[in-house]
């Protein structure tokens, strides 16, 4: 099995009687960050896995381990399949595309985790490589890689504008959509024009809030799943221009589609579309409204209902920040 760059960064630093903390020092970087490097928690951008190299003087043997794609979720099996299509686009095949697709799984996972500074280094590497992978590749798998492409794009573009990197997401996010638009792939359509309903709804801008999560529900193959949320998150914005009519009635109609989303599991590329994130969402609606003990209860029993690892993640602060607003107007 191939040696992954955390694996020969550990072996390095121990030969070279290092301790996580000095060779932090030294690069500089945070503890913390050589120990997630390590472990594969965390990938490093590319002039970081140079500062370390020299440092350890590995006369390049630690960089040669280092790859644009964050490999931490993947096999060696998988890693070799993505190398063979790097070298020979025109040989790519499923297998290879679907290592690509599954690289995003943990950076997903670290973002609930870790928040988006961590990650973006990373992430625009990745979309950029795929991105001009798919440019030389034509025939049959082309329409999948596409999709793969446009989900790392929206990605780096998701991460940009959760850390409020605006310009940046808004570029990235129109790139998502197109390359989703070239894949004929509606869900991931529909799930670049949410975020960008998302960055408005950061921005307090809550008309362009409307119009992008409008166009998301709108969208030619969306999941009902998607639907759900993109009306919850219009009305808020309705709400927030006082279209109080418009807002229940979007509400009513999100409530209309539970069932059928009850039998129909979320996207892989949208799973955290469940009926926790729904009632976030619906609190923050109901806020809005001015509708404080719904807004609670929805507010209290969303939160509650997250996963462990997410009780602190950034993307839900606004969350949080809504329960106490309602908490305080009540």
């Amino acid at each position: 099995m191939a040696e992954t760059f955390g694996d020969a960064l550990r072996r390095l630093r121990t030969a070279a009687g290092l301790s996580q903390s000095r060779l932090a020092r030294d690069v500089p970087v945070h503890t913390s960050n050589i120990s997630r490097y390590e472990s594969g928690q965390q990938h490093p951008e590319e002039s970081i896995a140079a500062r370390l190299d020299t440092l350890l003087r590995a006369d390049g043997e630690l960089l040669a381990c280092w790859t644009p794609l964050d490999p931490g979720s993947l096999n060696a099996d998988q890693r070799d399949r993505i190398a063979y299509s790097i070298r020979f686009p025109g040989r790519i095949d499923a297998a290879a595309i679907h290592a690509l697709a599954e690289s995003l799984t943990a950076q997903r996972r670290l973002d609930d985790i870790l928040g988006p500074a961590p990650l973006i280094p990373a992430s625009l590497a990745q979309a950029e490589m795929v991105t001009r992978l798919l440019k030389e590749v034509n025939g049959p798998h082309r329409q999948k890689l596409a999709s793969v492409a446009s989900e790392h794009v929206q990605f780096a573009g998701w991460l940009h504008a959760e850390a409020r990197q605006d310009v940046r997401a808004v570029r990235l996010l129109d790139e998502a959509e197109e390359l989703a638009d070239d894949a004929a792939d509606g869900t991931l359509a529909a799930q670049a024009l949410n975020f960008r309903g998302y960055l408005a709804r950061q921005q307090g801008r809550p008309r362009a809030m409307i119009r992008g999560f409008l166009t998301a529900y709108n969208t030619p193959g969306a999941h009902v799943s998607q639907r759900i949320g993109d009306a919850i998150q219009a009305a808020q914005g309705y709400a927030q221009i006082a279209e109080n009519d418009a807002a229940l009635r979007l509400l009513d109609t999100a409530d209309d589609m539970i069932d059928e989303a009850g039998r129909d599991e979320p996207p892989a590329t949208a799973y955290w579309l469940t009926p926790t994130f729904h009632r976030l969402n619906s609190g923050l609606a109901h806020l809005a409204l001015g509708d404080y003990p719904a807004a609670i209860d929805h507010l209290e029993t969303g939160l509650g209902n997250l996963p462990e690892d997410q009780q602190g993640a950034e993307w839900a602060q606004e969350y949080r920040d809504g329960l106490e607003q309602a908490k305080a107007a009540s």
